[in-house]
């Protein structure tokens, strides 16, 4: 799939936080607009952002020169007013876009972060590449409070092919956020949103995660689910035999699944938690 790519200044680059954010996050942070992983589900694509572009979601990509540059900027403003600042990377896209490794824009961000630190920062991503920024990760943690959040709604590389044939595999993945885990930084899997996974599922992430995130299409798109019907999500779990995927409360059949093999406190859902705590 080819993908138009621009450089682009932006106004700003810290966003206040509203809505599912709005849990502990004070803003959040998107070094690119649009995503090069396309993810079918995305519920971005059922916002603003993407109406605004003639080009599909997925097909497009503007890289943010100045990100950098205008979070330096604005989190000397904000820290003169004396509040926290817990930053949520990212909302919109993927910090760890596949062209990130060479625009380097979220590695520049963290760079200056070290210089800047906010009071909190979770990193989201489905990305790898995140592995080639562990050592600024460590850096930032010594000044700040840092989780590394990383997408894994399988455990099934087919289910992924389905739902997200762009995004870089699962098993790569758990691979980088054990890489992460393991060097010291906190770490959690975000089932979000969750897919068709194996029995063994959790034992995938066992010793990989300090925290487990479950969220659901029907719970965690930002509308309990228009979004998600909108873009075409039931019809795609019925084609593919596997609408008993799609139900409401899901989200509580996978919550006591995971509670079997984890401690209850590192269980984390949607519709009632939240980092930060």
């Amino acid at each position: 799939m080819e993908i138009e790519i621009k450089e682009i200044l932006s106004k700003k680059i810290l966003t206040e936080a509203k809505g599912y954010l709005d849990v502990g996050f004070t803003h959040s942070l998107n070094p690119y607009s649009g995503c090069a992983f396309s993810c079918l589900y995305c519920y971005v694509r059922e916002m603003p952002i993407r109406r605004f572009k003639d080009i599909s979601w997925g097909e497009w990509l503007d890289i943010k020169t100045n990100a950098a540059e205008n979070y330096r900027k604005e989190i000397i403003k904000l820290r003169k007013k004396m509040n926290p600042v817990n930053i949520f990377m990212s909302s919109a896209t993927d910090p760890y876009q596949p062209i990130e490794r060479k625009a380097e824009i979220t590695k520049g961000i963290l760079e200056e972060m070290i210089e800047n630190p906010p009071d909190f920062l979770q990193i989201q991503t489905r990305g790898p590449l995140i592995t080639r920024d562990i050592d600024l990760i460590l850096k930032l943690k010594e000044k700040c409070d840092v989780v590394v959040s990383m997408t894994v709604e399988t455990d099934r590389e087919d289910i992924k092919q389905i739902f997200a044939p762009y995004a870089p595999g699962i098993k790569l993945r758990i691979k980088a956020l054990k890489e992460v885990h393991d060097a010291g930084i906190s770490t959690q899997a975000s089932i979000s949103p969750v897919l068709p996974f194996t029995p063994d599922f959790p034992k995938a992430l066992d010793g990989v995660v300090d925290h487990i995130w479950i969220d659901t299409l029907s719970i965690g798109d930002g509308a309990l689910g228009k979004r998600s019907e909108r873009l075409g999500m039931p019809n795609l779990f019925e084609q593919h035999g596997l609408t008993r995927w799609y139900e409401k409360n899901l989200h509580v059949k996978v919550e006591k699944y995971f509670y079997k093999y984890f401690p209850n406190e590192m269980i984390r859902v949607s519709k009632n938690d939240a980092f930060p705590k």
